[in-house]
């Protein structure tokens, strides 16, 4: 006898049992033929499986097709409908809700916007999200995959059996998607992936996973992060008045897996580090944390700098919710959250993205761009539409998602030249001819327009080490739109100055003043970052030249050198007590050396360091306009003493910041001041209580109207050694 007219060949029914059937949505579930409705259903398990209408009345049998679990028959119904099915085998019985008798939850809208990389709520539709669809609680699973030529959602919730959630193919976009009845949040899962020839790839983190499970293991898991609790209203509402290029500053850099541990060497939970870095860091007078990379990552020694999971904050530290309210608790005590982002390049681990439906789709084929040679990682195709909407989605989903306060992009330089750290032949040139990616300048301005556009009131910092021209200038105006950059050269020639000794630095004068020339070419944090205490560079207070004593007092005048010279200010965790050790992500901080006076008082100096500045807008105000800067002292080498004006020009008053970088003290030393009269000594970084020597100016010096070095008064005044002191206009 023939088959009936609805039957499914023999070949596809094959092809749905061994779950290499690319669109088992075409054949699945319910299908009119004919004059009939034919059900069909694929129940690994079960040996025989009973239709129930969605009141939960039983209609049919359907007759078993394969013994892998394929079920196909005639149902008596008149239309389209939510149907459910008991399933039976000699172990007992279980309900199934047939996702292939539900329709999608991705629209033409969503397809239009993907398709023209627009989308600016990728995050609300790709990825997994718990929710209600037509009717049934479940997970909505969707991933960009074009070549791939079959997609399933494997997980606890089916076994890990790629044949049995065989996901939909939206074909102008090449996302595939899927709504699984039951699955629920906290529910590990992966994508399993054929490649364009029927290769089976190995397993796929979520590329939008917003969970994932603790290193070594890399699935991802299901999580809402819609839904979290904020007490931050008053602080966001404050945040979008301020023009960060006039406020105060100051970035406490922080890896969070070595500020702190436990004493068997446990990682802080995101709650732990909330009730303790937040009031340290408030106490210490910082304005912001910024943290090394949260998302998830593989290797704890890469720093987080090479993130597989780009949407998800690490579990090491707890889960997404843990994350939200250590911002929102960072929040309610005024300090701002800056997270290190990395769109420059991502690791080459087999389950992420890295050649992720079997073709490179999120980096380029050529290896001569999509290869980066330090890192050995591969670097995004930013001309690739669907690749920049994957980054910029991502930012913008941490600053609204997670209410962070900024972005520090990782690498920029990287990003911006198609020859960096290659040699010729090893790089292809733009469409000009030149060496400017255009694509990757592309996306840099679109993200800043975009983050700031509908974020006012965050901040952007570029870590760029080139002299590309404009990257904080607004992209109106062909800049990158960055609100800061990194001031590297800042960083390596201060550094390089007091390495030497003190009997050189008068022929080096200029390594501390060549800064001025450049230094409101663009808006400037000044960063003394993780970068320069690792890899055998010693911490900042060995860079010091010296003896201990001389060390702790260089390493203290330079401190208040950088918090009175115009730029923002970072400094990485720990620096603040002047350790002698370089850091590990490893261990904890060694806090003990604060039982000793000489560190101790390092951290006192920062801590009213921090407090002078962010009380005196002299020291803030202007940070980006040469108009803030007054040099008062800048030649004389055979003392190697600078000094120069803060002004705030709206009445603050001026502040004078002179430095002695020799270990002689300098009495009875004239120094030009702006404007005649009283000016009260407001930090001496030689005072007894941060470890120096107590040699000052009893508390103020008196500038008469007498000219020096073109300025219009002068005062006699002492210099301690190896210090540096500020001096605030009195009345």
């Amino acid at each position: 006898m023939a088959d009936p007219d609805w039957t499914l060949p023999a070949a596809e029914v094959e092809a749905i049992v061994s779950g290499r059937h690319g669109d088992p949505f075409a054949v699945l579930g319910l299908h009119e033929a004919g004059t009939e409705w034919v059900a069909r259903a694929f129940v690994p398990g079960a040996e025989e499986l009973e239709v129930l209408d969605r009141d939960g009345k039983r209609l049919v049998w359907l007759p078993r097709r394969h013994a892998a679990g394929f079920f196909e028959g005639p149902l008596p119904v008149s239309g389209r409908q939510t149907l459910g099915y008991l399933a039976r085998n000699q172990g007992g019985s279980w309900t199934v809700i047939d996702p292939y008798l539900l329709g999608p939850v991705l629209g033409p809208l969503d397809d239009h916007y993907i398709g023209e990389g627009n989308h600016l709520r990728l995050h609300d539709r790709l990825g997994a999200h718990p929710m209600r669809h037509e009717g049934h609680e479940g997970v909505h699973f969707a991933v960009w995959a074009p070549n791939a030529s079959r997609v399933s959602v494997v997980g606890d919730f089916n076994g890990w059996d790629g044949r049995r959630h065989v996901m939909r193919k939206r074909r102008d976009t090449g996302v595939w998607e899927i709504f699984i009845p039951g699955a629920h949040e906290g529910q590990c899962y992966k994508f399993e992936l054929l490649d364009s020839a029927g290769k089976l790839l190995p397993l796929k983190s979520d590329p939008f996973g917003f969970s994932a499970e603790m290193r070594p293991k890399t699935a991802s898991k299901v999580a809402r992060t819609d839904n979290f609790q904020w007490e931050d209203k008053g602080y966001l509402d404050r945040r979008r008045t301020i023009d960060q290029r006039r406020a105060p500053m100051s970035i406490y850099e922080v890896h969070l897996g070595s500020w702190r541990r436990w004493d068997d060497g446990r990682f802080l939970t995101y709650e732990e580090l909330a009730d303790t870095l937040i009031p340290y860091v408030t106490e210490m007078g910082f304005t912001h944390i910024e943290l090394l990379p949260v998302s998830e990552h593989p290797f704890d020694p890469s720093w987080g700098y090479q993130p597989t999971g780009l949407y998800a904050p690490t579990s090491r530290f707890g889960d997404p919710a843990g994350f939200a309210r250590f911002v929102d608790r960072a929040h309610r005590s005024g300090i701002g959250v800056i997270l290190d982002w990395v769109p420059a390049h991502f690791p080459t681990d087999e389950h992420g993205l890295a050649r992720f439906d079997g073709t490179a789709l999120y980096e380029h084929e050529d290896p001569r761009q999509g290869f980066h040679p330090d890192w050995n990682t591969a670097i995004y195709n930013f001309g690739r539409r669907e690749v920049s909407s994957f980054l910029l989605n991502n930012a913008l989903y941490w600053l609204e998602r997670y209410h962070v306060d900024g972005l520090r992009v990782d690498a920029v330089a990287s990003m911006l030249y198609l020859d960096y750290s290659r040699k010729e032949g090893e790089w292809i040139p733009n469409e000009h001819g030149g060496r400017e990616n255009l694509e990757a300048i592309a996306f840099l301005q679109r993200v800043n327009h975009e983050a700031y556009g509908q974020n006012p009131g965050i901040v952007t910092i570029a870590e760029e080490s080139t002299a590309f021209p404009g990257v904080s200038k607004p992209t109106s105006a062909g800049g990158l739109g960055f609100g800061f950059k990194w001031n590297m050269g800042f960083m390596h020639d201060t550094l390089s100055y007091l390495k030497r000794e003190p009997i050189h630095r008068k022929h080096h004068q200029n390594e501390l003043t060549f800064g001025l020339l450049y230094a409101f070419s663009e808006n400037f944090v000044l960063p003394l970052s993780h970068d320069e205490v690792v890899h055998g560079k010693g911490s900042l207070l060995n860079k010091m030249a010296g003896d201990a004593w001389q060390k702790f007092a260089s390493l203290r005048a330079y401190y208040a050198f950088m918090w009175g010279y115009p730029g923002k200010k970072l400094l990485f965790m720990g620096q603040e007590f002047a350790p002698w050790g370089e850091w590990s992500e490893a261990r904890s901080l060694d806090w003990n050396l604060l039982e000793h006076a000489p560190h101790h008082g390092v951290q006192s100096l920062v801590r009213d360091l921090n407090h002078v500045y962010r009380g005196t807008p002299a020291l803030h105000a202007r940070d980006c306009e040469p108009e803030g800067f007054e040099w008062l002292t800048a030649d004389d080498k055979e003392n190697s003493v600078f000094a120069w004006a803060r002004h705030s020009g709206d009445g603050h008053p001026i502040v004078v910041v002179v430095s002695n970088f020799t270990p002689v003290p300098r009495t009875g030393y004239a120094l030009p001041f702006p404007v005649a009269g009283r000016w009260r000594e407001l930090i001496n970084t030689d005072a007894h209580i941060y470890g120096g020597s107590d040699m000052g100016n009893m508390g103020a010096v008196v500038a008469e109207p007498e000219p020096l070095n073109g300025k219009p008064a002068q005062a006699i005044v002492t210099l301690p050694p190896l210090a540096t002191l500020y001096f605030m206009q009195d009345g």
